[in-house]
């Protein structure tokens, strides 16, 4: 269980709860999201990326085949496994370690990414360690992509009804923003590259209740009976709003940075 007094009024909160939904429902970004990336030259022949937070191992399954050497780590044991078993056949190493106790060797890594996960660390402790773990004139990338609740009527009432259930839920009210850096990222790095833009992503109302059970204020959170009723509930709200496949606006944030010389 993670407690962050930033995040949910300091809830607790367990991604291996909803580890098998998370790798069902949650690998949404199409090939156009990563586009960014692999114009920058992130992923390139015999380059080492580190992908911190990396959950089931969405950014590595999707970007292996760029000639890159992945790794991917994750806090939790049960998205780890996810991974490995959503990775079968594809040359992704995988460790069990929060972001903050990463023990590979300084200079080890041309490229780190954080997917849908900065946010969460102690970049106090996990800024200047990535620093040292990049090669010089190595690049950091972090990315984001959420639904619009003010502009999506679908995307509005699931969350409405998430923050029924789950009142101390904060990952709600998202709005177009650049990626939120701390302070501290300025000591360590220089943005090379921001950009945010809209997407319309499909999903069928099995799809969109199985990521929104997938989300921090649900799965990872709910006890098993509120749990139960939530899911009971926003099928039927989608039943009476949605049709059987529908779209979802969302959008897309990058900030993409090099580490200073040391």
């Amino acid at each position: 269980m993670i407690y962050d007094a930033r995040l949910d009024g300091g809830a607790g909160f367990d991604w291996g709860r909803t580890a098998t939904e998370y790798a069902k429902y949650r690998d949404i970004y199409p090939p156009s999201f990563w586009e960014p990336l692999l114009n920058a030259g992130l992923f390139r022949e015999g380059m080492r990326v580190l992908d911190i937070g990396t959950g089931t191992g969405v950014l590595p399954r999707a970007l292996w085949k760029s000639g890159a050497q992945f790794t991917g780590t994750d806090i939790s044991p049960e998205q780890i496994e996810q991974a490995r078993q959503l990775s079968a056949g594809i040359p992704v190493e995988y460790r069990v370690c929060p972001a903050e106790a990463l023990d590979f060797p300084d200079a080890s890594f041309d490229t780190v990414t954080a997917c849908q996960c900065f946010f969460y660390f102690d970049h106090r402790i996990v800024v200047p360690l990535i620093a040292r773990l990049l090669k010089p004139g190595g690049h950091l990338a972090v990315t984001y992509l959420s639904w619009l609740p003010e502009e999506d009527p679908i995307a509005g009432a699931s969350e409405q009804l998430v923050l029924r259930f789950n009142p101390h839920w904060t990952g709600g009210g998202e709005y177009r923003r650049p990626v939120d850096l701390p302070a501290i990222t300025a000591e360590y790095f220089t943005i090379e590259h921001e950009e945010q833009f809209e997407m319309l992503l499909p999903f069928t109302r099995e799809s969109w209740a199985g990521r929104i059970h997938a989300c921090r204020g649900v799965g990872a959170s709910l006890p098993p009976e509120a749990l139960e009723h939530f899911d009971a509930e926003h099928r039927a709200m989608l039943l009476g709003i949605a049709p059987e496949r529908f779209e979802v606006r969302h959008y897309a944030a990058y900030a993409i940075l090099r580490v200073n010389d040391m």
